[in-house]
């Protein structure tokens, strides 16, 4: 298979931390490369996107014959796909699904190989619900006749990784830590950078298919450890850390999402799988794929590296799909019959419209929302608190955005630069929210129309929109006046209303 680079390999996953990595080193390695996602256009703005040996294509996993299409006329598939996330409430069925589609379609397809990415943890009764599922999906796929090498991984270090994440908030944000008695258990993480090597070696190692093999740095070490070095690594005073018998893993999970990013439904299933021991077993593939190995310490020094200089290639934060956001123009036909409500405003201001673009596009984040950032930061503390994601989720880059990117509470649905930003609540709201903004500029300058609408959810939807509405004014002309600033023009007209529609 190692002569056969001009036959495609499939990226199932290709939108999530590790597919949308792997990509642009399988080009780079010289193979063509068909990426499945359900919602292509969180691809299109990739700066491999427009690579002449890049085939981007719609697939849903849990659609056995899009699946089918997706394998046809391809050599090999990456199977790097797992369901643990918040809009999914059963992860383990879906991801048996999924693994029974993939299996099925490998083999009608005539796939010679399927290589998917598993977790580490010896399968017994004390096996956490996600390394289980994990576990699961393996033996699914290695039932069908296509050979499937299995790579198991414990914890990856990496910026934009949910584990990494989980430990970056809690050691900067804790300085004294009273934590589960997990904090103790063995695990030999690895850097994503040598994950990713693994995974494009096995293409050219014939001797991987057919196999399961452990993967990771050569140094055991416990979660303890791993707070401490990276208290050191980012500069901080050493982290006083208290184990105590009565955090279950669901009461981490809860303390988990209020300290961190991470919702306590993605929290949970990671907090259960750290009470196990993840330690490799077999280090053949040391042998057969040989590389220079980054321990703990320099994988973290890394990983903070890229936070720091904003050089994040993907994140957890990227996963989930994009909402539907037909209805985003008050002229659509999908508006009618309905209740919804619109609230537009507009700006113009004597600056370029890049520059004005220049502003939208920096949001939220560390930037925050231009004006009366403590309004925003209760209503994140209040999403928290129901179980939603709150702010804190930030974004991935604080310069500029792609359809499929996080901003806090929102998803960004459609980019047209510099022209036109469109986001998607994924706040726990009563109904569907959308925040929009336009730039249109002539010699007058730029003039910034910001939209909020919103389609309510039966009667609590509709006295929502009511209730929060008389914040309307001092909100959002806050926030066109801050752009304004940011964008170093002087205010020549409104902000103003331009629009008030309900029905």
């Amino acid at each position: 298979m190692a002569d056969d680079k001009q036959i495609p390999v499939l990226v199932a996953g290709a939108t999530g931390y590790i597919g949308a990595r792997l990509i642009p080193r399988l080009l780079q390695a010289g193979y063509k490369v068909r990426a499945l996602a359900r919602t292509p256009a969180k691809l299109r703005d990739r700066p491999w996107a427009a690579d002449p040996n890049i085939e981007i294509v719609r697939g849903d996993l849990l659609d056995r014959d899009s699946m089918l299409s997706a394998c046809r006329g391809c050599q090999a598939a990456f199977y790097l796909v797992h369901s643990m996330n918040p809009t999914s409430s059963d992860f383990a069925r879906t991801d048996r699904v999924a693994a029974g589609n993939m299996a099925a379609a490998a083999e009608a397809a005539g796939l010679a190989r399927i290589i998917y990415l598993s977790g580490l943890g010896e399968e017994d009764g004390t096996l956490s619900e996600h390394l289980r599922s994990r576990a699961e999906v393996a033996r699914l796929l290695r039932a069908g006749k296509v050979p499937v090498t299995v790579l198991r991984a414990a914890m990856i270090i990496g910026s934009g990784s949910a584990s990494f994440e989980i430990l970056r908030y809690l050691v900067e944000r804790l300085p004294v830590m009273i934590t589960p008695r997990w904090v103790g258990t063995p695990c030999q993480p690895i850097a994503i950078e040598n994950v990713l090597y693994y995974l494009v070696g096995c293409l050219a190692c014939d001797e991987t298919a057919g196999r399961v093999l452990d993967i990771g740095q050569p140094e055991v070490v416990s979660y303890r450890q791993l707070m401490r070095t990276f208290a050191e690594e980012a500069g901080l005073a050493k982290r006083l850390i208290i184990p105590v018998p009565v955090l279950t893993p669901r009461l981490s999970s809860y303390w988990i999402h209020l300290v961190t990013p991470v919702p306590a439904v993605l929290a949970r299933p990671l907090a259960e799988g750290l009470r196990n021991s993840v330690v490799c077993q077999d280090h053949s593939i040391r042998e057969l794929i040989p590389q220079q190995l980054l321990d703990c310490r320099q994988a973290i020094r890394r990983a903070l590296e890229e936070t720091r200089s904003h050089q994040i290639e993907s994140s957890w934060r990227d996963a989930g799909a994009i909402s539907p956001a037909a209805w985003s123009n008050p002229g659509d036909p999908a508006w009618a019959g309905g209740t919804h409500f619109d609230d537009s405003r507009r700006l113009r201001l004597d600056a370029p419209v890049e520059e004005a673009w220049k502003a939208v596009v920096r949001i939220g984040g560390k930037t925050g929302w231009y004006h009366a950032d403590w309004l925003w930061w209760i209503r994140g503390l209040l999403d928290q608190l129901v179980g939603g994601i709150g702010l804190r989720r930030g974004r991935r880059c604080p310069v500029d955005l792609s359809p499929g990117d996080a901003v806090d509470f929102w998803r960004v649905a459609e980019v047209e630069k510099p022209r036109r930003l469109l986001l998607v609540a994924e706040m726990k709201v009563p109904g569907e929210a959308l925040l929009e903004f336009r730039i249109d500029g002539d010699d007058g300058g730029a003039l910034i129309t910001q939209s909020a609408r919103f389609r309510p959810r039966g009667l609590l939807g509709i006295l929502y929109w009511y209730a929060i509405a008389p914040a309307h004014n001092y909100v959002f002309n806050g926030m066109l006046r801050g752009i304004a600033r940011s964008a170093g023009g002087r205010v020549t007209q409104g902000p103003e209303r331009i629009s008030s529609t309900d029905g």
